[in-house]
């Protein structure tokens, strides 16, 4: 089944399971780099899963959390105490709330670099400082987002794409073990109330919200700091800091158009794409995939949730980066193009389930426009007719994943 919640209470009790985990894609990366770095490092928002996967993998070691008022205080008031408790190493979750700790650490490390150090944080502003500061080219630095399509494989079913859609891919509700309607209202207050309270330091929490709303109604759009400045009545200096905001939570992405230095006609702007499509459809006050499946915003959010299943294919394969859009000043657009080594994969995204041969229109043009080489070009779409054969490959966003090309090492 797909990660939603059935409101039959019977289904839900019979497969709601506390030991139910879900594999990750980016396990076997992050376990090759615990044989060569002393420091591991998983960030990513609130509930991605970043704990649990860590566990999972590395179940010798001994779990300390910062969010323990406790422990952070004797993480705090004696850190070589704090740090020496265990000779192999330790697992600190939500270590941006102490990034102090990270100096201490790079001395442990230097001195015996078979000490392991499990780190978590849901913040990268001070977590991320503080790795290239303290931990330079000791530590494997990998971010973890909501699950892809492949890895929910083990939970879904023949439920239909707004259902998908809606539920979105948190762990918590693709594993059954929270209801869309009930995680999402709760995901954002909760970071309401804690990451902006800390990071932002504002008063006015539902201005906040506000920005939030306005920033998923433009999903897919190029983000324009001056134009919700205006409806927003704050200056653009402080939309493109609340922006920041958001990408540092990660629960946004901004994903830069494509350029290349022979041509200057390129929008340099880039657009903006929420994390997640179940949480983008809470901000749009979508409360039910039957109100999804005729809301005008649903061909943006399907090409959201495309758009970031290309992103978390170049994570999980611990690559950063690569994923662009192309628009040009004659308004030539492709969806994205994924660059891998020294290759494009260019692809459109269209929510309609019936093929249209205008579809193929700038895709059969891009290598007029661009220099790179084209690997591959894939228009995904809802319908379930594929045909594989042509330049152009159309399929169901289903096997989006098997045409995405994998890292050659």
């Amino acid at each position: 089944m797909f990660c939603v919640i059935l409101e039959r209470n019977s289904e839900f009790t019979q497969i709601m399971s506390s030991e139910l985990y879900l594999n990750r894609t980016i396990e076997t990366v992050i376990s090759e780099a615990a044989h060569y770095f002393s420091v591991i490092s998983v960030t990513g928002p609130r509930q991605s899963g970043k704990s649990t996967l860590l566990k999972h993998l590395f179940p010798q070691y001994r779990k300390y959390s910062l969010k323990d008022v406790n422990v952070r205080e004797f993480a705090e008031h004696d850190p070589i105490a704090f740090l020496n408790q265990h000779s192999e190493g330790m697992f600190i979750d939500e270590v941006q709330k102490l990034p102090s700790l990270l100096e201490y650490i790079q001395g442990i490390v230097d001195d015996n670099p078979e000490r392991k150090f499990l780190l978590t944080g849901s913040s990268n502003f001070e977590l991320l400082q503080g790795l290239s500061e303290s931990l330079p080219g000791r530590a494997g630095v990998y971010e973890l987002l909501p699950m892809t399509y492949a890895e929910t494989e083990s939970t879904r079913g023949d439920a239909p794409l707004d259902e998908f859609l809606y539920g979105g891919l948190y762990p918590a509700v693709c594993a059954r073990k929270n209801k869309p309607r009930l995680f999402y209202p709760s995901y954002v207050k909760t970071y309401l109330e804690r990451d902006v309270r800390d990071l932002l330091k504002i008063k006015d929490q539902m201005q906040f919200m506000r920005f939030m709303k306005l920033c998923a109604a433009r999903i897919g759009s190029i983000f324009n700091a001056s134009e919700l400045a205006a409806l927003l009545g704050v200056d653009s200096k402080t939309v493109s800091h609340w922006l920041s905001v958001l990408q540092a939570s990660y629960l946004v992405t901004l994903l830069p158009p494509y350029f290349e230095n022979v041509s200057k006609r390129v929008v340099k702007s880039p657009k903006l794409y929420f994390n997640d499509p179940g949480l983008a459809c809470f901000l749009l006050d979508i409360e039910s995939p039957r109100q999804l499946e005729r809301d005008k915003m649903r061909g943006a959010i399907f090409e959201n949730y495309v758009v970031m299943e290309v992103i978390k294919h170049r994570y999980n394969q611990g690559l950063l980066g690569g994923v662009y859009f192309y628009r040009d000043s004659h308004q030539n657009e492709v969806d994205i193009l994924l660059k891998q080594e020294g290759e494009i994969t260019a692809i459109e995204v269209k929510a309609s389930m019936t093929y249209h041969t205008s579809f193929n229109r700038h895709l059969s043009h891009l290598q007029e426009w661009i220099t790179t080489p084209i690997a591959r070009e894939l228009i995904v779409y809802t319908g379930d007719f594929e045909n594989t054969s042509g330049d152009i490959k159309l399929i169901n966003y289903r096997h989006l994943h098997q045409h995405l090309p994998e890292i050659d090492i």
